[in-house]
C-alpha cells in the first residue's frame, strides 16, 4: 500500500456535476477496515462516500443512495466482488462499476469485464493519483451516459409530439378534404360526389379532366382520403413546371452524379410515396420518353433512378389530371395511347363554375368566411346586387377566379358591414352587366339566393341550438326567421 494514501501533492481534482449539482455519491465495498479508511481519503472532500465492509450492506446502501460510482473489493466475504458488482448491476445499472484487486492476471477478470460489466479494474497496492484519475474518469462517463439517456428521453418525447401533430394534422386533412366540405349542390356536382364515392373504395387509377381551376386537385385528394391509403402519403407533382429531365428526378429519384449538380442520391416521388397516392397534374404535358416510363409504373410498378441500373417495385395509386383534350391528343400521336387509357381506368370530368351557377352562392359563402378569417375582419355577407353580379359572370378561370375575387373583395372592403357591387373588380361588374348571365345560364338569380339561405339558415340553427338565437345569429327578427323559413319550406 502507498505510504501516502492522501496523495496531497499530487491529487487530482474531482470530478463534479455541473454547477450547483450535488457532489457524486460513491460506494466503497471492502472488507478491510484500514483499506476503506485509505480509500476514503485518498479521495478525499470532492465526493460524498459511502462505505460498507460487508456485501449486505453494500446492497442496501444501494436501495437508498442514488450512487453514481462502486468501487468493490474482489475477495469479500459473503460473496466475491464480482457477484457483488452483478447484483448491484441490477439495482443501479446505470452506476460506473470498478474492481480492486491483488492479481491483474487472474482469470476471473475476464468474468468481471463479460458479466459484471466492469469498467476498470485497480490493482492494490493503488497509487492515490491514479486511484483519483480513474475515479474522475469513470464519474465523466457516467456522466456522459446520463446525459445520453436524457437525451435519448427527451427525443423519444419529440418524437411522441411529432407523431401526434402528425396524425392531428392528417385528421384535419381528412376533414379538409372529405366528400361533405367540398361545395356543391348542382347536379352536376352530385354526380360527381357520387362517383368520387365509388372510385375511392378501389385502387383504380383516375384521370381528372376539366378547366384549369375547377379544384382537380381537391377532388384528387378527396379520393386519397376517403380510401384505404388515407394513412400513408399523399403526394403532388405538375408535370408542366418542369423540364425532362428534372420531372423524371423529381419522380423517380436520382444517383449521385446521374447529372450535374446531382451531389447525392435523391429518392424521387414514387419512391416516398410507396403505399400512398401520387397526383400528377397537367399529365398531357409530359413528353414521350416520360410516358414510357409512367406505362411501366402503372403496368409493374417498376421505378428506376435516373444513373441506376437497378429497379425496384412500389405500390403506389396514381391519380392524375389535365385541362387537354387528351383523347384529341391521342389522335394526333401526341399522347401515348395504352398510356391514356391506363390511366382513363375512371374518368372524373369536373363540370365549368359557368355550368353550375347554383352553386356559386354557396362557394361565394364559404369564401367569404375563409378570407375573412385570414384577414382578421367581420363582413357579414353580400349585397344583392353583388351577389347578382357574382352569379352572372361567366368565371372563365372558375372555382379558383372565384376564390381570388372574394379574397380582393374582403382585402378593399375595409371591415365593411358586407360586400358591396363596387368593391368587385372591373371585368366581374361590367362583364355581368353584359349579359353573360342570362336565362340561357339555366339558372335564376332568385333560386341561387334562396339557396344561399337555406344553407345559412340551417347553419345557424344547427350551431345554435334555437330558432331565437339563430335569429340573434343572422341579426334578424325571430318573426321574419319564421315567414322566411316557411316561404324556404323549412317548417320541419
Amino acid at each position: 500500500m502507498s505510504s501516502n494514501p492522501t496523495g496531497a501533492e499530487e491529487r487530482i481534482e474531482a470530478a463534479r456535476r455541473q454547477p450547483g449539482g450535488d457532489p457524486y455519491e460513491i460506494l466503497i465495498v471492502d472488507g478491510d477496515a484500514a483499506s476503506l479508511e485509505s480509500l476514503e481519503l485518498a479521495l478525499g472532500s470532492g465526493y460524498h462516500i459511502h462505505t460498507a465492509k460487508q456485501a449486505v450492506e453494500g446492497l442496501e446502501i444501494l436501495d437508498r443512495a442514488e450512487i453514481a460510482l462502486i468501487v468493490a473489493d474482489e475477495a469479500l466475504r459473503a460473496m466475491t466482488g464480482i457477484d457483488f458488482l452483478e447484483r448491484a448491476r441490477e439495482s443501479r445499472p446505470l452506476a460506473i462499476r470498478m474492481l480492486l484487486t491483488r492479481d491483474a492476471e487472474s482469470g476471473s477478470l475476464s468474468r468481471a469485464a463479460n458479466e459484471a460489466l466492469v469498467y476498470r479494474w485497480i490493482a492494490k497496492p493503488w497509487v492515490p493519483a491514479a486511484l483519483q484519475l480513474s475515479v474522475k474518469r469513470a464519474l465523466e462517463a457516467y456522466e456522459l451516459a446520463s446525459e445520453n439517456i436524457q437525451l435519448a428521453v427527451e427525443l423519444g418525447v419529440q418524437c411522441e409530439q411529432l407523431r401526434a401533430e402528425n396524425t392531428d394534422l392528417r385528421r384535419e386533412l381528412e376533414q379538409k378534404y372529405a366528400l361533405d366540405r367540398i361545395i356543391g349542390t348542382s347536379p352536376a356536382m352530385e354526380r360527381v360526389f357520387d362517383l368520387i364515392e365509388k372510385v375511392a373504395k378501389t385502387d383504380s387509377s383516375v384521370l381528372i379532366t376539366g378547366e384549369p381551376g375547377t379544384g382537380k386537385g381537391v377532388i384528387a385528394r378527396a379520393i386519397h382520403y376517403a380510401s384505404a391509403r388515407n394513412a400513408n402519403r399523399f403526394t403532388a407533382q405538375n408535370c408542366a413546371a418542369l423540364p425532362d429531365t428534372l420531372l423524371e428526378s423529381e419522380l423517380f429519384g436520382h444517383k449521385s452524379g446521374a447529372f450535374t449538380g446531382a451531389q447525392a442520391d435523391k429518392p424521387g416521388l414514387f419512391e416516398v410515396t410507396d403505399g400512398g397516392t401520387a397526383f400528377l397534374s397537367e399529365v398531357g404535358e409530359t413528353h414521350s420518353g416520360m410516358q414510357v416510363r409512367l406505362l411501366r409504373v402503372l403496368e409493374s410498378g417498376e421505378i428506376r433512378p435516373l444513373g441506376s441500373s437497378e429497379t425496384r417495385v412500389v405500390d403506389v395509386r396514381i391519380i392524375a389530371s389535365t385541362s387537354r383534350d387528351l383523347f384529341a391528343d391521342v389522335g394526333e400521336g401526341r399522347f401515348r395511347e395504352d398510356l391514356y387509357y391506363r390511366l382513363r381506368v375512371v374518368e372524373i370530368g369536373l363540370p365549368p363554375l359557368r355550368e353550375r351557377k347554383t352553386d356559386v352562392p354557396l362557394l361565394a359563402s364559404h369564401f367569404l368566411e375563409a378570407a375573412c378569417r385570414e384577414a382578421k375582419r367581420e363582413v357579414k355577407g353580400f349585397a344583392h346586387d353583388a351577389m347578382d353580379c357574382l352569379v352572372r359572370y361567366a368565371w372563365p378561370g372558375n372555382v379558383r377566379e372565384l376564390e381570388n375575387e372574394i379574397g380582393r373583395a374582403v382585402a378593399v372592403s375595409g371591415g365593411a358591414g358586407r360586400i358591396e357591387v363596387e368593391m368587385l373588380s372591373e371585368p366581374v361588374r361590367s362583364r355581368s352587366a353584359t349579359g353573360s348571365g342570362s336565362a340561357s345560364d339555366g339558372v335564376r338569380l332568385s333560386e341561387a339566393v334562396d339557396d344561399l339561405k337555406r344553407k345559412l339558415i340551417l347553419d345557424a340553427i344547427a350551431e345554435t341550438g334555437s330558432k331565437t338565437a339563430a335569429s340573434e345569429r343572422l341579426g334578424i327578427p325571430r318573426q321574419s326567421l319564421q315567414k322566411m323559413m316557411k316561404r324556404l319550406d323549412l317548417r320541419s
